[in-house]
């Protein structure tokens, strides 16, 4: 029943969907092995929105690590664990409440040992600004768990470029890229776990900055964007802008449009509040999704 239950919700939101984004594009999905232990893990820019967008497009179900809060409520903390969420503690949670953690990695450890997926976000945080942040390495502490557990199980990451075309207007364009997957086998040496752990964070951040833009250049942020704008490039297309990015001149004369970030609501953006409504209670209920607009870092 439970299965059923969550299959129907997972319909619902897919197809809901089609009612927030103009156009939903999903590239790379035949990297996703359908029965080997899988972690998937995404840049994170629209809050809520990145993990219904990948959770519905996997061709897996996974489990998805959230922030803990969430959970304070007993009624909330039902419905999450019926969507396969997971809470993750971090510092601002109180220091005290980090060695819940321990429980929780070794939960997704026997998940990854059953051939399951799971969804972290390695940022740690949401944030607009179109750029790859550092990665946390609590995504390696799950890894290691598991081989730990099991030393010849196979585990296979499968880092998330999330794309908007202009993730604050309605209604939007999504794209969605799957990347190469990464064997961690080839990767993890037991006998130096510092240097593992350097290495993945290292490997998995490359390939989203390759899958997503990734703006470095925080003092010319704006002016890239705007240029950005200027040569009508699409957020769609992460390759190509990331590609036009290296070749800007930042020096030229050039007269720069100022974007446009007005929000534009209508008659299908309320149609998904509607359909969507009971996840849009809960979320608005724990006030923790809220998306962040403003270019601030956030880390664990």
């Amino acid at each position: 029943m439970n299965t059923i239950g969550y299959q129907l919700i997972r319909s619902w939101v897919k197809f809901s969907l089609h009612f927030y984004f103009k156009t939903i594009k999903v590239h790379g999905l035949e990297n996703v092995p359908k029965n080997k232990a899988v972690l998937f893990l995404p840049n994170h820019q629209n809050a809520l929105i990145d993990a219904l967008l990948i959770g519905v497009s996997t061709g897996r179900k996974p489990y998805f690590l959230v922030r803990s809060d969430v959970f304070a409520k007993p009624f909330l903390k039902k419905i999450f664990h019926f969507l396969r969420m997971l809470p993750i503690y971090r510092i601002r949670d109180g220091r005290s409440s980090l060695k819940n953690n321990e429980a929780i990695f070794n939960t997704c450890a026997s998940l990854l040992c059953n051939k399951e997926a799971i969804l972290a976000f390695p940022e740690a945080s949401h944030n607009l600004i179109r750029k790859v942040r550092p990665l946390s390495k609590g995504f390696t502490r799950i890894i290691f768990t598991a081989l730990h557990k099991n030393p010849n199980l196979h585990i296979i990451i499968i880092p998330v470029g999330v794309n908007y075309e202009e993730a604050i207007s309605f209604p939007d364009k999504a794209a969605l890229f799957f990347g190469k997957p990464i064997e961690i086998s080839e990767w993890y040496n037991s006998e130096n776990l510092n240097e593992s752990v350097t290495k993945i964070k290292d490997l998995v951040s490359s390939q989203l900055k390759k899958i997503t833009t990734h703006i470095n250049d925080d003092e010319n942020y704006d002016t890239i964007i705007k240029k950005i704008g200027v040569d009508n490039l699409s957020y769609l297309d992460p390759e190509k802008v990331n590609t036009e990015i290296k070749g800007y001149d930042l020096k030229e004369d050039i007269q720069l449009t100022a974007t446009n970030n007005k929000r534009r609501m209508g008659f299908f953006y309320y149609l998904f509040v509607l359909l969507n409504f009971p996840i849009v209670f809960f979320v608005e209920k724990s006030n923790s999704f809220k998306i962040t607009r403003k270019r601030v870092y956030s880390n664990f």
